[in-house]
């Protein structure tokens, strides 16, 4: 059976994004792009939020238009990023594009129906859609990512759940070169 795991970026004072929804303190260099690149692959779908998927959507599709500029990582990563499945979970979203399925609404027997199909895991981004599934007790595993900024403000990776202590086993760490930190848990 597929694991669904929480795959997302935060700082070192727990933010996913900053008070605005930035992004630009995130520290990717080839290394770790290459990393999501190789894990990315093996994925068998991404389930993401509208503000995840609309920027997502936004860059990836044409990425690679020019690989010249682009560079190898980059157009790499396009052409995965638009042959993985995406389940895109929206009560405002009219459609979603190529390779997308719109999903009103985190249902746990769906997602057990998810799980059940054949396929590698499935990876939960966006803090907002995250909070859903861990409502849900839905999260398999961890894959966070700790990028070495304070920044002060922002949406916390993990939002006001009630008081239900869930123990993980931790799989691994991981030190980039550009100072990232990749913690790997489960849940045994």
């Amino acid at each position: 059976m597929r694991k669904i795991i929480l795959l997302l970026s935060m700082s070192l004072d727990g933010y996913t994004e900053g008070p605005e929804r930035q992004i630009d303190w995130h520290v990717v260099d080839d290394e770790l792009h290459q990393h999501f690149n190789d894990m990315t692959r093996t994925l068998g779908g991404l389930l993401e939020g509208r503000t995840t998927y609309e920027l997502m959507e936004a860059y990836w599709p044409t990425a690679d238009a020019d690989p010249a500029s682009a560079g190898p990582v980059v157009t790499e990563f396009a052409a995965i990023w638009r042959d993985t499945p995406k389940y895109v979970y929206s009560r405002t979203l009219e459609r979603v594009g190529p390779n997308a399925t719109l999903v009103r609404d985190v249902v746990p027997a769906e997602v057990a129906a998810l799980k059940a199909a054949p396929g590698g895991d499935l990876a939960v981004g966006g803090a907002r859609l995250a909070a859903d599934f861990l409502r849900h007790d839905l999260v398999d595993a961890y894959r966070i990512y700790v990028h070495p900024v304070r920044i002060g403000r922002g949406t916390p990776l993990f939002q006001q759940l009630d008081y239900a202590p869930v123990p993980l086993r931790l799989e691994g760490t991981h030190t980039f070169g550009n100072g990232v930190v990749q913690l790997r848990y489960e849940r045994p």
